[in-house]
């Protein structure tokens, strides 16, 4: 009996998360895709139905964690808010509490944060960087934002910043993937944010001060 659309999203939700257990449990170039339709529990013809290799299942993988990513991006960009760097702090927040709640999501983020794109993944390192220089795009667009309406310095830059907040967020990931006890994201990811935005905003004040002098 041919299978429904929601049975067939769901066999491939299926396979995918196996996918990830064998690739998080073995690493991805000790599994096969008959690791995969074991520990999926469906035949290698069902894993065949929704992916043509090994690598595109890699691949769909990555497109399940972005594409979340920008989804909630895109979402809070619709909002016009008054204070654009609250909004990105408070965002950044969330997404950090999400990824600490959110067992799948923390361990496709660790299997792409240790991968070296090496063999047939190499084929996605272009893609897999473009996917991230789009959302450091979008994240610029907060400090784009705060400074039309006057609430960052006309000489601060946007990419720069959004470089220092992705490097900053980067080590906060490192320790919390690596399972570093120095930091606790339930209990540190709000205040550590909230320090770095505290700095901006008083660089801005100190600024502004000091060009009104």
């Amino acid at each position: 009996m041919r299978k429904t659309k929601e049975e067939a999203q769901k066999t491939k939700e299926t396979i995918l998360m196996a996918a990830l257990d064998c690739f998080s449990d073995q690493g991805y170039f000790n599994t096969s895709l008959d690791d995969i339709a074991k520990a999926a529990e469906v035949t290698r013809g069902a894993v065949y139905w929704h992916f043509s290799n090994k690598p595109e299942i890699f691949d769909a993988l990555h497109d399940s964690l972005h594409e979340s990513f920008i989804e909630m991006i895109t979402k809070d960009l619709e909002r016009d808010s008054s204070e654009p760097l609250r909004q990105l702090e408070e965002l950044i927040i969330k997404l950090l509490k999400d990824l600490e709640r959110n067992e799948t999501k923390t361990r496709t983020l660790k299997l792409f944060y240790h991968c070296d794109y090496s063999g047939d993944l190499n084929q996605f390192k272009q893609k897999h960087q473009d996917n991230k220089y789009k959302s450091l795009q979008l994240m610029s667009s907060y400090f784009q934002r705060a400074q039309q309406k006057g609430q960052l310095n006309k000489t601060a830059e946007p990419e720069i910043l959004t470089l220092t907040l992705h490097c900053f967020l980067k080590g906060i990931l490192y320790e919390h993937l690596n399972g570093s006890t120095l930091i606790n994201i339930n209990s540190h990811a709000e205040r550590l944010i909230k320090q770095l935005f505290n700095g901006l905003n008083d660089c801005h004040a100190s600024l502004g001060c000091k060009g009104n002098s």
